[in-house]
């Protein structure tokens, strides 16, 4: 499993899940019974951490800057 997720996109995520997660947890948002949709916020954090995102290889997208 090669890290296929480069440091922008990596970012990304943090910032994506943290909001989904504020939003499932009624953080700075209005409760509208639609807020547990915010848990999926666990997924682009899980790819940040171990920098593989497992749809990549299917669509042969690497982010990750490319070797000397």
């Amino acid at each position: 499993m090669n890290p296929n997720i480069g440091t922008v996109d990596r970012i990304l995520r943090i910032v994506v899940g943290v909001v989904l997660l504020a939003y499932a947890f009624k953080i700075g948002f209005h409760a509208t019974g639609w807020n547990w949709v915010g848990f999926i916020g666990i997924v682009p954090i899980l790819t940040a951490v171990f920098r593989f995102c497992p749809a990549y290889p299917i669509f042969g997208i690497n982010t990750c800057a490319k070797k000397a």
